[in-house]
């Protein structure tokens, strides 16, 4: 039955979603002029700034239902986030017509990231299933997880430098160069503050997400894991979606890839913020079977993205790679499995 409080949380919601999908078309846009006039490179502005930038709806979600006590929903948005964003690559490969859209943007800096955020969900799994210990209400993990994700972006802006391999270049291959017409006319003291302030209303939409969604998860007896994992997870991350389908859209495919596998990576502190913001003990040790279950299935889309990169198939079904296909139905699969269980 209906509650008074039930249609205005989904209107909420609703409105959250469209603006946090409006403004990263805008996102989009200031990281690629980022990379250009500042000449960090679209693989580390992607992987670094925007998908840091894109996260801070989820991070905002994730702290909210962390400190009013919905650890299995917090969690679930965490992990849930990368699962979505992870396929929404393949979507991003549909829209990109020459070629499999993990060849063009094959990079050094990508398959370092997505090796840092497989190294990162397998750390949140051992801890999950490791001895409940805390100090402070906060699990030594959670320090742990901010130094691996230092140190792995660093290994990355530096295989951006100084990279001791590169990919084979075909003439799919886009490579990243600045544009030169960016690069005269842009202004950091300009572009900066613009880039700032969309991030923080995205952020205050992740607010309202979170907040709409609890409401949500008590109203209609949705499992806090199907509200978190599904719901928030994929409104929240709708910026990399959008930010995906801009970048392939304008040709900065190194970008589109980076932002993804970035963003995702960024997203894997989500947990330990919302470890900090838990004050009933660890967080790890507060989520339900769903969540261990949603780190495997993040692990194993993040191999099968891997595994595209490294084979980098031309063209395959519908026009995209073997690894595009596989991530779709991945991620229909746990959709399916978070309804049901």
């Amino acid at each position: 039955m209906l509650t008074s409080q039930l249609p205005a949380s989904i209107g909420v919601f609703l409105i959250a979603a469209a603006v946090i999908a409006f403004l990263g078309v805008r996102l989009s846009s200031f990281a690629d002029r980022l990379a250009d006039v500042t000449g960090f490179g679209e693989a580390f502005v992607g992987a670094v700034i925007l998908g840091g930038v894109t996260s801070l709806p989820g991070i905002v979600a994730v702290v909210t239902s962390a400190s009013d006590g919905y650890p299995a929903m917090a969690f679930s948005t965490a992990v849930g986030g990368i699962v979505a964003q992870t396929a929404f690559l393949a979507l991003a490969d549909l829209t990109y017509r020459d070629t499999n859209l993990e060849h063009a943007a094959a990079s050094v800096p990508n398959m370092l990231a997505g090796a840092l955020l497989m190294s990162l969900l397998a750390l949140l799994l051992v801890t999950i299933h490791g001895p409940e210990f805390s100090i402070l209400g906060i699990h030594p993990a959670t320090v742990v997880l901010v130094i691996a994700y230092v140190t792995g972006m660093r290994l990355v802006y530096r295989a951006h430098e100084r990279p001791m391999w590169q990919p084979r270049i075909t003439r799919a291959t886009r490579v990243d160069k600045p544009d030169e017409g960016t690069v005269r006319r842009g202004r950091l003291s300009v572009l900066l503050p613009q880039f700032v302030f969309t991030a923080l209303s995205v952020a205050v939409a992740g607010w309202a997400l979170s907040k709409s969604g609890e409401v949500i998860a008590a109203e209609t007896g949705l499992t806090d894991s199907f509200v978190g994992g599904v719901l928030v997870a994929v409104s929240t991350s709708l910026p990399e979606l959008v930010t995906a389908l801009a970048a392939v859209r304008i040709g900065a495919l190194t970008l589109a890839v980076s932002g993804i596998i970035g963003g995702n990576a960024f997203d894997t502190l989500f947990a330990a913020v919302g470890d900090i913001a838990y004050r009933d003990g660890s967080i790890y040790h507060a989520v339900t079977a769903r969540e261990p279950a949603l780190l495997s299935l993040a692990l194993l889309m993040t191999g099968v993205l891997l595994l595209g990169m490294l084979h980098r198939e031309r063209q395959g079904f519908a026009n995209i790679g073997f690894e595009s296909a596989l991530l779709l139905l991945l991620y229909l699969g746990g959709v399916a499995y978070l309804g049901l269980s």
